[in-house]
């Protein structure tokens, strides 16, 4: 792709103990002529004064993922979007894969879980045969979309949970999405910290719960 066409969008709260990794691997990036935005929803920790040397913006806005990822997005420079988590860890020609927004796509990595465990392994495996055949893909695995696109839909809705899953929804209906096979690495602490079957059971039935009609806020008091 052109390499001055694309906007990182990062969006954090009290990610100071994750951050720099991610930050440190966006620095060629950076040096090919990509922008990276920070934006911070309220952290209390040092977030913002770990990210102010390594980012080329640090945009406050208010709490939650979908709020904090429109805002970089209203600002962004680039003709593509790509949307990391704080706690991502990304492959070093990423940007490589990521198509020219010449061609207005969507698309997303495939996705390991950072645990060693032979569950983790399965499951990122599963997830990705799922969002390959639904063409419904998760922010962990690093959505993309093309500035035209994104403006079309009108953006992620103000959901406080299930926004990914909403947006690839929406941007479906316009065109299936780009599978990219290079693996990006997202953090195993909640699978870890909650048990990886009980993590499944839980996503799925938030999944369901709102396919069924269950309003997102409620749904995300159960996540938290």
């Amino acid at each position: 792709m052109d390499f001055r066409q694309l906007s990182i969008i990062i969006p954090a709260l009290n990610e100071a103990d994750t951050l720099g990794a991610l930050l440190q691997q966006l620095q060629p990036l950076r040096r090919r002529g990509h922008e990276v935005i920070l934006v911070d929803g309220g952290s209390t920790d040092a977030t913002v004064v770990m990210a102010e040397p390594l980012v080329d913006r640090v945009l406050r806005a208010p709490a939650g993922r979908a709020r904090q990822m429109n805002a970089g997005a209203n600002i962004a420079a680039g003709q593509m979007f790509w949307f990391l988590h704080a706690d991502s860890s990304i492959p070093g020609d990423a940007d490589a894969h990521i198509p020219d927004s010449a061609t207005p796509s969507w698309g997303r990595f495939d996705i390991r879980l950072s645990g060693n465990r032979l569950r983790l392994r399965c499951v990122a495996r599963l997830m990705n045969l799922r969002s390959r055949m639904t063409g419904i893909a998760t922010g962990d695995q690093g959505l993309f979309v093309a500035r035209d696109l994104f403006d079309r839909i009108g953006g992620y809705s103000d959901l406080p949970l299930m926004e990914d899953i909403d947006l690839s929804k929406r941007l479906k209906r316009i065109q299936r999405p780009v599978c990219v096979r290079q693996v990006l690495t997202t953090s195993s602490r909640r699978w870890e910290a909650r048990g990886v079957l009980r993590t499944i059971l839980l996503m799925w039935s938030l999944r369901l719960a709102w396919f069924l009609g269950v309003p997102a806020a409620r749904l995300a008091r159960h996540y938290a």
